[in-house]
């Protein structure tokens, strides 16, 4: 799968929690040379604005994200950067 076809795969799992922001961003060519992506793995970051996520921890707003896309953990995905937000909430 390219990273095209990944980024794509990523969005629609996460397409439940009706984002209000869902950027998702490659990051594979600052890893160019790291054995994950030697293998074809991507490197990404996730930010997503969620009304799902007010209240919860961080922990469980990762859980629950991963949930939904750890099965793509270590290939194609080899490494996701996750920043899980509710509406309100400044960006890390």
């Amino acid at each position: 799968m390219s990273h095209a076809g990944t980024a794509a795969t990523l969005e629609a799992r996460l397409a439940p929690f009706a984002p209000l922001v869902l950027e998702i961003r490659d990051d594979s060519a600052a890893h160019a040379g790291h054995a994950g992506a030697a293998g074809g793995g991507g490197h990404f970051s996730l930010t997503i604005v969620s009304e799902q996520f007010r209240g919860l921890p961080q922990l469980a707003r990762h859980r629950a994200i991963l949930d939904r896309v750890g099965d793509l953990i270590p290939h194609p995905v080899h490494a996701l950067a996750i920043h899980a937000l509710a509406p309100g909430e400044a960006s890390p």
